[in-house]
């Protein structure tokens, strides 16, 4: 199934639309922490590093609409940068996680930004401050990461997964933003019949194929 992602639609599922998100970041920044926390509600210190991608699903009412996530984990993919690229093709959102006790991983944000725009055209975006459960280990301040947040037009959510600590919330933002992105993209086609609707309102149905314009370097994250 991890290989096999179709993101859309379909007659008598229990779902309105299907969505994939991407989790990516430095190492040990708790990528995975905040996927089984939002998926299962665990959380376990001793996470063995994932080795190429796992992915998780969970399925929220948004605004009365069943949302499907299926949320990648790249934990342990920055050993394996040759295949990251594979990862980005189909997916609406990404989730940029650093560390709020590691300088470092902050300041690599920029990096994984980059690479973002490198393998996507439109996709959102959302920057997330996991491990925020401890001052005194705080070193990354919320009024830095803020500015920085809003320097790079994305939102920004301070998390603990171990504390459960606006993971939820994180979740269902960028799931909102998915949301609206795709609307957008309706309206601007005018609803007529360019893939987005088929007689159930506004909702989003992206298993409807289309030939689309690629540029040298770049996929369409959104389909």
């Amino acid at each position: 199934m991890a290989g096999g992602y179709s993101g859309g639609t379909a007659a008598g599922k229990d779902y309105d639309h299907l969505f994939k998100l991407l989790i990516i970041g430095d190492s040990g920044v708790g990528k995975s922490s905040l996927l089984v926390r939002f998926a299962d509600n665990t959380f376990s210190g001793n996470y063995i590093t994932t080795i190429g991608v796992d992915f998780k699903i969970r399925t929220i009412d948004v605004g009365g609409d069943r949302v499907k996530l299926q949320i990648w984990d790249t934990a342990g993919q920055e050993r394996f940068r040759t295949i990251t690229s594979t990862y980005y093709r189909g997916t609406h959102g990404v989730i940029v996680v650093y560390d709020v006790t590691s300088a470092d991983s902050f300041a690599n944000v920029k990096r994984w930004l980059h690479e973002i725009e490198q393998n996507c055209e439109v996709v959102t975006r959302l920057l997330v401050g996991n491990k925020n459960d401890d001052p005194d280990r705080k070193v990354v301040l919320t009024e830095d990461a803020r500015r920085f947040a809003d320097q790079m037009g994305i939102q920004l959510f301070e998390t603990s997964a171990m504390e459960n600590v606006n993971v939820e919330e994180m979740f269902r933002a960028v799931t909102k933003l998915v949301l609206r992105s795709k609307r957008d993209q309706m309206d601007r086609r005018g609803g007529d019949g360019g893939g987005g609707r088929d007689g159930h309102g506004d909702r989003i149905h992206l298993n409807r194929t289309r030939p689309q314009r690629k540029e040298k370097g770049k996929t369409n994250c959104c389909k």
